[in-house]
């Protein structure tokens, strides 16, 4: 009897630390817990309702949060104006502010950097959710406290 209820108890605890460990996973693609990844758009903007769905095609919950004026949303993120684009997406403590790649997105989480965020500015062609081929190369800037330095490059 002893033997089998510690067997049992060896068990709870490993399903525990499974639990726990897949509860606070980050890392590729559809690991978020649900409910951390925010798009804050402009209703009007029509290729913002593109890369929303290119995000859920990659395996992310997200929620859409519609406002009239991003402002205070880019304000608050510190992003710098030369930085900002149609739509600014939360995850976690990170910004991904523009057509962000989702290679970059996945980058961002697998190393989790000390910075507030990463962006793509301008509505690059091909870019997720732009219509168009890519014609050029890309470079996704990483800011901290509104401080810009080269990410990576696609």
């Amino acid at each position: 009897m002893k033997k089998v209820n510690l067997i049992l108890i060896r068990l709870l605890i490993v399903v525990g630390l499974v639990v726990v460990a897949g509860c606070s996973s980050v890392g590729k693609t559809g690991d978020l817990v649900s409910g951390q990844i925010v798009v804050y758009k402009s209703s009007s903007c029509g290729c913002c309702n593109e890369y929303v769905p290119e995000l859920r095609r990659q395996g992310f919950d997200i929620k859409v949060n519609e406002l009239q004026d991003l402002t205070q949303i880019k304000q608050q993120y510190n992003i710098p104006k030369n930085m900002e684009s149609c739509h600014t997406t939360i995850i976690m403590d990170y910004f991904v502010e523009g057509h962000v790649p989702i290679e970059a997105v996945n980058k961002l989480l697998e190393e989790k950097p000390n910075i507030d965020g990463i962006a793509l500015p301008g509505m690059p062609s091909g870019s997720p959710g732009m219509p168009g081929a890519k014609k050029e190369t890309w470079t996704i800037y990483a800011i901290k406290n509104g401080e810009i330095s080269e990410f990576m490059v696609l």
